[in-house]
């Protein structure tokens, strides 16, 4: 069952734009239905996703690292309201540690910084197919995307089919909810 949901995108998302929003209320309307809400410890669709779960009255735990020299990465932010922060030593062993506590992730616009979360989640759901951790994406420009990925790269049938797209938080909560019955086994057999 998933009871933890990773959320990846833009740290330079601010309050007011609608990735931030979005996020937010995604956040708020899982938290309400008890999701645990996990993110990097930062700003922007990080900071959003843990205001909304706090919002609703909800956990929130952050895996976090604090780079010495790295210029531009924006770290902790203070302002993101954690109920747990989990330190890591780098940026990879961050990576890794929000894709193993997360149950499924959901990733909206972002940068270099999102598209290699979503990249390790993406290959790691295909090498683990039929036990994977599911992706949603959120945003209808996902459909661009991954059409031309598949159209340009060599993509197993499996990779298209361990994502959903969305365009509004009460979809994230039905893929989450489609994503658990998939693996549910048929009544009377266990797995």
């Amino acid at each position: 069952m998933i009871k933890k949901v990773t959320f990846f995108g833009f740290s330079e998302a601010k309050p007011g734009e609608r990735v931030f929003k979005d996020a937010f209320e995604t956040a708020k309307l899982l938290a309400e239905e008890d999701y645990v809400i996990l993110n990097g410890g930062g700003p922007g669709i990080m900071k959003a996703s843990s205001l909304g779960a706090k919002e609703a009255g909800g956990r929130t735990i952050g895996v976090s690292f604090y780079p010495a020299g790295a210029t531009h990465f924006e770290g902790r932010d203070l302002s993101n309201p954690l109920d747990e922060e989990i330190k890591c030593p780098n940026y990879v062993e961050r990576t890794l540690k929000l894709i193993e506590l997360g149950d499924v992730y959901v990733i909206f616009s972002g940068g270099t910084g999102t598209i290699s979360e979503f990249g390790m989640a993406w290959g790691l759901a295909r090498i683990y197919f039929g036990s994977h951790k599911p992706l949603i994406l959120f945003g209808s420009f996902w459909h661009e995307i991954t059409e031309a990925m598949g159209k340009n790269m060599p993509l197993r049938p499996e990779a298209l089919r361990v994502y959903k797209i969305v365009t509004k938080p009460q979809e994230v909560l039905e893929a989450i909810q489609d994503f658990d019955q998939e693996r549910m086994p048929p009544r009377g057999q266990d797995k």
